[in-house]
């Protein structure tokens, strides 16, 4: 597991690095007990909704959906809500929902309580995955403490789920709370409603309720001292790769890629870095001057995704680690669509063939032609991210492309992989030492 570090300027949700967890007592010490009424009322509501909005709160899921505008959808006044935190991290490059929860367990579940009351849930669910033991003892354990202390508040359940990839999409992870099987069902944009039966239902990733905690206790105007370009806030990144320190970080939105990448300890030897993680996009070194938000990355052809960084070390074939990522993909989808069950192994069959040299001399035109059928037809936005994914390697690695078309792949081809998949570490990996320096490596 990776550890946490924080620019000085902008430790908020990880305000004691990888020192230990925040426990409840140490919670109140630094925020305070929550500011929620015991009945919260239509005009205390209307208040924090507000609130909410005017700090611009993104969604942390990864989509950056406006979160007032998710709350509003839900806060009808109806009982029997459910509000589901979502800490599946289902990822494999990102440790930054693992990381708040080991830190800052407290902020999270009080996000929780503010979106309860605001909603009239009548419970809150934290999903985990059910591959990795420590996250839901964390949140167990704080949710104890929390009991222990008498304080009046919606109840919360720990739902340990399975931790595939496509698992963590929102209407997958209902539909597993449901008993039914986890894949995602189709929804046109985040406003379509989900419910559970006749329950109504709303997820929010547990970084964006960590902000909401924060938010209501300090203000919007708080809240938007931090970032810059056209975002404020901070958020959780996970650098990873060819770094001397990697960790996870919180840096203001808007930062440079350049400047997180120098906290992370400088570039070791790299070539390229991907962001978004596995479902995001390639990018040279020539574009580590964007900022890191939304608007900044759209300029590079890239998006916040789950918060990822992976530096691709210079002794390494992107067109090789790339045919990983999608096969990995390919079989990690639901299966239950046609460019998820037949495009995307095709796709990572391609790419294969390019990888090893080996492909007719039709494959580049197949595979971008798969890459485009499957884009924008799935039930979910699964295979629109492998296709992005290969159309930013296909550019980014494009003078070693020329190469494995010509069937001699370039000289790192053929060695092992340096990207995480499910399986290559313990899934019960200890959390970081107290006393760890907040630029200790990885594990």
């Amino acid at each position: 597991m990776t550890v946490p570090g924080t620019f000085a300027s902008t430790a908020r949700l990880l305000p004691k690095g990888a020192r230990s967890t925040t426990d409840l007592a140490e919670h109140l010490q630094m925020h305070g007990h929550l500011p929620v009424p015991s009945r919260a009322g239509p005009d205390w509501r209307e208040a924090f909704l507000h609130e909410i909005e005017a700090s611009g709160l993104l969604g942390r899921g990864g989509a950056g959906f406006p979160a007032y505008l998710k709350l509003r959808s839900a806060a009808t006044g109806r009982t029997k809500v459910l509000l589901v935190v979502n800490a599946m991290e289902s990822e494999p490059a990102s440790a930054k929902d693992a990381t708040l929860l080991h830190c800052s367990p407290h902020l999270v579940l009080d996000g929780a309580q503010l979106g309860a009351a605001a909603i009239s849930a009548s419970k809150v669910v934290v999903c985990v995955p059910d591959d990795r033991e420590y996250p839901g003892c964390w949140v167990d354990r704080a949710v104890a403490e929390r009991r222990r202390a008498g304080l009046a508040e919606v109840p919360v359940e720990v739902a340990r789920l399975n931790g595939r990839y496509v698992a963590g999409e929102e209407s997958a992870l209902v539909a597993a709370l449901a008993a039914k099987p986890g894949v995602p069902g189709y929804r046109p944009d985040k406003s379509v409603p989900l419910s559970i039966g006749r329950q109504g239902t709303l997820v929010h990733n547990a970084e964006t309720l960590a902000n909401m905690a924060l938010i209501a206790r300090y203000g919007a105007a708080w809240y938007r001292a931090a970032g810059t370009g056209g975002t404020a806030g901070t958020c959780l990144v996970t650098v990873s790769g060819a770094v001397t320190s990697p960790g996870v970080f919180e840096v203001g939105l808007g930062t440079p890629i350049s400047a997180i990448l120098q906290e992370a300890g400088g570039l070791d030897d790299a070539q390229a870095v991907l962001i978004g993680g596995y479902g995001g996009s390639w990018a040279p070194l020539g574009h580590l001057g964007a900022g890191f938000w939304p608007g900044g990355l759209k300029a590079i052809g890239a998006s916040i995704g789950a918060g990822v960084l992976l530096v691709l070390a210079g002794k390494a074939c992107g067109i090789r680690e790339t045919a990983r990522i999608a096969r990995f993909m390919a079989a990690e989808s639901a299966g239950q669509c046609g460019p998820c069950l037949f495009g995307l192994p095709a796709i990572a069959g391609d790419l294969e063939l390019i990888a090893e040299g080996s492909g007719d001399e039709f494959v580049l035109d197949r595979l971008m032609a798969r890459c485009g059928l499957v884009s924008g037809r799935g039930a979910c936005h699964h295979p629109d991210g492998v296709a992005r994914l290969v159309r930013s390697a296909l550019a980014t690695f494009s003078a070693d492309l020329a190469g494995h078309l010509r069937g001699r792949p370039c000289a790192w081809a053929a060695r092992p992989t340096a990207l995480r998949f499910p399986g290559t570490l313990p899934a019960t990996a200890a959390p970081p030492e107290r006393g760890t320096s907040q630029k200790a490596r990885a594990a």
